[in-house]
C-alpha cells in the first residue's frame, strides 16, 4: 500500500516545524538582548509607573511575567524539538511502510508536541489518523485456486477437480 499521502503531509510539517524552530530562536534571542539592556528595562518599568491605572502590585507582577517569558519561549522550543524528532521518526518508520501504527501514534503525539490547533500539527494529526485508519487491501486467499482446477477430458461428466 502506498502510504504517499502520510510520507508527503509528515514532510512538510518537519519543514514547518524547523522553520518554527528556527524563528523560535531569534525570538529568544531578541528577547535575551533586549533584557541584557539596562535601558529596557528601566524603560518598560517606567512606563508601567507613570500609567496612574496601574498600581505598584501590578506593575512587579507584569515585570516578573516579562522575566518568566524566556521561560516559556524554552518550553516551546524544546516540544517543537521533541515534535520535530517525532516526526522525523515517523517518517522514517512509515517509509517502507513497516509499521504504520507507531508512525501514526507518533504523528500525534508531535502534533500536540507542536501546537494544539496549529498548521503544522493539522497536517500531523491528518497523517498520524491516516496511519492509524488506513489498512491494506484484503486478499482472498482459497484452498483451491482456480489455475489449479482442470477440467476432466477423460471423464464425461464434466466435473472439475483439483490438481
Amino acid at each position: 500500500m502506498s502510504r504517499a499521502a502520510e510520507k508527503i503531509l509528515a514532510i512538510i510539517s518537519a519543514v514547518f516545524t524547523g522553520i518554527a524552530i528556527i524563528i523560535s530562536f531569534a525570538g529568544l534571542s531578541l528577547y535575551k538582548m533586549a533584557q541584557a539592556d539596562p535601558d529596557f528595562h528601566n524603560e518598560i518599568e517606567k512606563d508601567l509607573m507613570s500609567d496612574p491605572t496601574i498600581g505598584s502590585d501590578e506593575t512587579a507582577l507584569i515585570l516578573s511575567i516579562i522575566d518568566l517569558f524566556g521561560v516559556f519561549i524554552w518550553a516551546v522550543i524544546l516540544g517543537l524539538i521533541i515534535s520535530f524528532i517525532l516526526t522525523i521518526i515517523g517518517i522514517v518508520v512509515i517509509w517502507k511502510n513497516k509499521r504504520p501504527k507507531l508512525a501514526g501514534i507518533s504523528f500525534i503525539i508531535a502534533g500536540l508536541l507542536a501546537g494544539i490547533l496549529m498548521p503544522t500539527s493539522i497536517l500531523l494529526y491528518i497523517a498520524g489518523i491516516l496511519c492509524l485508519t488506513r489498512k491494506p487491501p484484503i486478499v482472498e486467499k482459497s484452498i483451491y485456486q482456480e489455475s489449479s482446477y482442470e477440467q476432466n477430458s477423460h471423464d464425461d461428466s464434466n466435473t472439475m477437480r483439483p490438481l
